[in-house]
């Protein structure tokens, strides 16, 4: 029972991760930074409070969800 209970989580956590990591944008900014100069904007600087910023700490949260998981059912194997 728990053994099916951690397989089911293990699935619908990669699948919340993959679906995460492909809604974060790009990071690169091509020949942007270089012709415009300083990219310094109202949402650089509050980075803390944007949604990339909420993307990424899911990101980390369900990474770490998904290995602890991970040990969990190598260990109860």
């Amino acid at each position: 029972m728990v053994n099916t209970f951690l397989s089911v989580a293990e699935v619908v956590l990669a699948l919340l991760l993959i679906v995460v990591v492909l809604m974060q944008p790009s990071k690169a900014d091509g020949l942007k930074g270089f012709v415009t100069g300083s990219t310094e904007t109202f949402f650089s600087k509050n980075k803390s409070r944007t949604k990339e910023a909420l993307l990424s700490k899911t990101t980390v949260a369900l990474a770490v969800l998904f290995a602890a998981n991970t040990i969990a059912l190598n260990l109860i194997k």
